[in-house]
This record gives structure tokens, C-alpha cells and sequence, in this order.
């Protein structure tokens, strides 16, 4: 009999990911601008990194600014950056205090000078903490995170570091944002769309996937309960089938 996760390790929940999706249309409903939804979905932000601390979930990936959003109307793209950036100073304090280590992917090349230096010194002040690891996925894409993947062992190649013929799906998947921690268990996505919109497409192969109506301003504690019994019910089988699994 094939030796493998148990069903109950499998269940454990280390990586939840999470695409926070519906803070425009929710403060459209109470007739306010966009970017209020934008600053009410920052405050669920932290009030999730609080309950996921709490429950020893190991890493939490938030999905917070695309690599497609820059599309949206400019008024809205420069006060979602000027929140980020906002955020970045004045929720240090509380990461170090609660031992959040920040991480951040995506290509943050196109952000401005004082956003760069902004990610910078929070990403060096949280570095040595040793609870919660926050990722926050901006200017992502996933076919962007696996070209640059790609790219990078091109590269190797013609600089003669590698031969092409020792390229293997887990030396690949080493170039790869996130390739220190193990991929996402569960995939929340608020506000009722039923996609995964390029968000970690290599990393979700075998992820669960939970889809709610919930506007992310709106998700608390009892939403997150029903997305942790969801994936309490689930059989994580990874290609195998049930009987494979031993205790």
C-alpha cells in the first residue's frame, strides 16, 4: 500500500490564500467612491491577519493588486496606491508587535520611488519575526510568475551555470514566487466570482476552492468559520484514492 499523507495531515490547514475581491461594489451599494471599499477592505485585512495568528495558520497570501488592475481608471489605481503605501507605515508597528513577517510578490518595478523604499523597510523590519507569514501579492499575475521563472533558468543556461537537460519540474518550481513554503491549502475568493483571475496558477494545482457572495468589507470571523468548515470536509486525495491513505 502506497505511504503517504494521512488524511488528517492533509486536512491541516498551513496556507490559506485569499483573493479579496468586491470592496468597489460594496461601496458602491452605500453610494460612496470606490476607494472608500478600497480603505474599508484594508481594515478586514487586519482583522484577518488577527484571526489567522490566532489559529496558527502559518502563511496567509492576499491577492491585492494585479498586474491587470493597472487598467482600471487612473483616480482609482493612484488611491490604491497611495493606500498601500499608506498602510506600509502605519501598520509596521502592528506587524512587529504581533510577529508578522511581510513578504511581498510580484514585480514591483513600475511602483514609484517612495512605495519601493516603503516595501523595503517593511520587509527589512518584519524579516527575523516568527509568526505569521503575511504575503501580499501586488502587481502579480501568475502567467507572470512563471514566465519569470522561465526566464531565469534561460538565463542560467547561457550563462552556462546549468545544462538545460538537468531542468526539472521541482528545479523550476524553485524560481518561483513562494517556492520556500508549501502551496496554499485553501483559496477564498469574496463577492460571488467564481474564477481564479491569474492568481497563482502553478501553486493552486491541488488547492480547495471556496467561493462566497460576501463582499470582502463584509468578511469576518463567522464568514472565515464557514470557509474552515468547508475545507474541514474535504478529502485531500492528491491523484490518489482514499483507500491509499494510512493513519
Amino acid at each position: 500500500m502506497l505511504t503517504t499523507t494521512s488524511p488528517f495531515e492533509s486536512k491541516r490547514l498551513r496556507h490559506l490564500a485569499v483573493i479579496m475581491d468586491g470592496n468597489g461594489r460594496w461601496a458602491e451599494k452605500r453610494n460612496k467612491p470606490r476607494c472608500w471599499g478600497h480603505k474599508k477592505g484594508l481594515e478586514t485585512v487586519g482583522k484577518m491577519v488577527e484571526l489567522c495568528s490566532e489559529l496558527e495558520i502559518e502563511v496567509l497570501t492576499l491577492f491585492a493588486f494585479s498586474s491587470e488592475n493597472w487598467r482600471r481608471p487612473q483616480q482609482e489605481v493612484n488611491s490604491l496606491m497611495e493606500l498601500f503605501t499608506s498602510a506600509l507605515h502605519n501598520k509596521l508597528d502592528t506587524l512587529k508587535k504581533h510577529q508578522v513577517q511581510l513578504r511581498i510578490i510580484g514585480n514591483v518595478d513600475r511602483f514609484s520611488a517612495p512605495l519601493r523604499q516603503a516595501i523595503e523597510h517593511a520587509l527589512v523590519s518584519t524579516r527575523d519575526n516568527t509568526g505569521l507569514k503575511l504575503i501580499i501579492a501586488v502587481n502579480y499575475s501568475g502567467q507572470w510568475d512563471i514566465f519569470q521563472a522561465a526566464h531565469t533558468l534561460i538565463q542560467q543556461v547561457q550563462a552556462g551555470l546549468i545544462r538545460a537537460e538537468v531542468i526539472t519540474q521541482e528545479l523550476f518550481a524553485k524560481q518561483l514566487s513562494l517556492a520556500d513554503l508549501s502551496p496554499p491549502d485553501l483559496l477564498i475568493r469574496t463577492s460571488g466570482e467564481c474564477r481564479i483571475s491569474n492568481f497563482l496558477l502553478w501553486q493552486l494545482a491541488y488547492t480547495e476552492l471556496y467561493f462566497t457572495e460576501v463582499l470582502w468589507p463584509d468578511f469576518d470571523h463567522i464568514e472565515l468559520n464557514k470557509a474552515l468548515s468547508f475545507y474541514a470536509q474535504r478529502e485531500r486525495r492528491f491523484g490518489c484514492i482514499s483507500d491509499q491513505f494510512t493513519e
